[in-house]
């Protein structure tokens, strides 16, 4: 495998750890209410006869900051998305007026914020653990181009010492991504 291989698939692996955890993190509560804390909630539809995510039946709108508004496409497919919201691990009880469901989104308590902060460190972590493992595997890529002489002494460490740069770098935007959400935890 030659060098640029060996780094374009690494940056391509830790890049999809930082994108992963962005997605992750868009489904952890946070004071406020949006969109992404329920598109992707699994709903058994009955009449279709299988499970989808709720995005992909409805409009998932902010009427104000602490209100979600999910409006189905199907109207009959209500009933299936309010008991679906019911049984999700949100906690949040659905308001079904007949036409849409609300979501009012209550107030974290200090106890709670704490829980999720903790919640999306371990997220983090999950994935910083997924770019070392692709720094691992890129330093195994290169030892073996090295022993099978497609690489000399010094491409292999110079090509090591930027697969850490990326690695550092990776591991410092998924640092900036969690302080960005906890901040977004911890706000009143």
């Amino acid at each position: 495998m030659s060098s640029t291989a060996i780094e374009r698939e690494c940056s391509a692996k830790m890049a999809k750890a930082v994108e992963f955890l962005k997605l992750e993190l868009r489904g952890v509560r946070s004071g406020r209410a949006h969109p992404g804390l329920v598109e992707h909630v699994k709903i058994e539809v009955s009449s279709y006869g299988t499970t989808m995510e709720l995005r992909e039946l409805a409009t998932i709108s902010v009427p104000d900051p602490s209100t979600l508004l999910v409006k189905p496409f199907d109207p009959g497919t209500l009933k299936d998305i309010e008991k679906g919201l019911q049984t999700s691990e949100l906690g949040i009880a659905p308001q079904n007026d007949g036409k849409a469901i609300r979501l009012p989104i209550p107030p974290l308590s200090g106890e709670r914020r704490h829980q999720l902060v903790q919640q999306a460190k371990k997220m983090a972590e999950m994935q910083k653990v997924s770019v070392r493992n692709a720094r691992r595997d890129a330093n195994k890529a290169i030892d073996a181009a090295e022993k099978d002489k497609s690489l000399s002494e010094d491409q292999a460490k110079d090509l090591k010492d930027h697969i850490q740069k990326f690695t550092k770098k990776h591991e410092d935007e998924i640092e900036s991504v969690l302080a960005a959400k906890a901040k977004e935890i911890e706000e009143v």
